[in-house]
């Protein structure tokens, strides 16, 4: 972050940490309940719960609304847009591959990997499309994060100007976790969780302490490392709560553009179906962003004692 008050990692030396002023007592903020814990954003600076790492996320989605909305709904209405265009232009190329009822399994087999194959360039469109926007949402999301937790006002520009120069690593980052997750679940889907939970702190590792992708990989694995289930806990209760939210969003859409969007549909179905999309990713994308990067500091405040950096950073201001 531009000001990076208290998220150097601890082994970046203590010419980084000195240059914050240190208090012999740390400042009471309201709403932090007395004994000692300091709250000058979302979240009480302890190591925290599993309510509280939610209360967090929906407390800066609460507080940075225009910001985190307001982002989220542009990338998700222009994903949605791609989305249509590649449905439309793309699959509308494709010849159907028909199927004899009676053909043997080899044939079957064969016609449905030429069906694979017409499909892939939208598949390949829509996987670009979606890693592209979800990056950069989630990068942006992770820094309003970073100052949501010290109660610090932000606006999109100053969220932008700290992203601009990690967007590239952060995208770098996405992909190799993606094609590690990818190869690991192929290896009887086990691995893939694994290693899923190990690397799931690396990006807010990166945007937030401003790091290289390697050590962001290393710091993920050393934070997760003896906490694994519970990591993994966490990062599954939030799938459930995004899967929910974003099923009862959608099913309204499904209903009015009908049952078979995706399959042939018209250019109307296709559009309520991406819009439906859009609203929901509006927000269940900035809840796992927010839940992630609080899931990352609360294992920090754990480990190395960053509840107490991020207090001097807070009475610094």
């Amino acid at each position: 972050m531009t000001d990076s008050s208290g998220w150097s990692s601890p082994d970046a030396g203590d010419e980084s940490r000195s240059q914050y002023p240190q208090y012999p007592q740390y400042p009471q903020y309201p709403g932090s309940g007395g004994g000692g814990q300091q709250q000058p954003g979302v979240i009480p600076l302890r190591p925290l719960a599993l309510g509280e790492i939610l209360d967090g996320a929906i407390g800066t989605m609460r507080k940075y609304a225009g910001v985190v909305f307001g982002s989220s709904a542009v990338v998700a209405l222009v994903s949605a847009l791609l989305f249509i265009l590649a449905d439309m232009w793309v699959l509308e190329a494709i010849d159907p591959v028909p199927v004899d009822p009676n053909a043997s399994e080899q044939e079957q087999f064969d016609a449905l990997f030429e069906a694979l194959g017409q499909t892939l360039p939208v598949n390949i469109v829509i996987l670009v499309v979606n890693m592209l926007t979800q990056t950069f949402l989630t990068g942006l999301l992770m820094v309003v994060v970073g100052r949501a937790v010290l109660g610090r006002s932000i606006s999109f520009g100053e969220a932008w100007q700290e992203l601009k120069p990690l967007v590239l690593p952060l995208l770098g980052l996405t992909l190799l976790i993606s094609v590690i997750v990818a190869v690991g679940t192929l290896l009887f889907i086990i691995p893939g969780i694994v290693v899923y939970v190990l690397l799931s702190l690396a990006p807010p590792a990166l945007i937030l302490e401003r790091g290289k992708v390697g050590k962001s990989f290393g710091r993920s694995a050393g934070l997760v490392r003896g906490s694994w289930w519970r990591v993994f806990g966490i990062l599954l209760v939030a799938l459930i709560i995004t899967v929910v939210i974003s099923l009862i969003i959608q099913i309204p859409f499904g209903f009015a553009g009908g049952a078979d969007i995706g399959q042939g549909a018209s250019t109307g179905e296709l559009l309520i179906g991406e819009v439906g999309r859009a609203v929901a990713q509006t927000i269940t994308v900035p809840f796992a962003a927010a839940v992630t990067a609080l899931l990352y500091i609360d294992q920090r405040m754990r480990r190395e004692g960053l509840d107490r950096e991020l207090a001097r950073a807070a009475g610094g201001e």
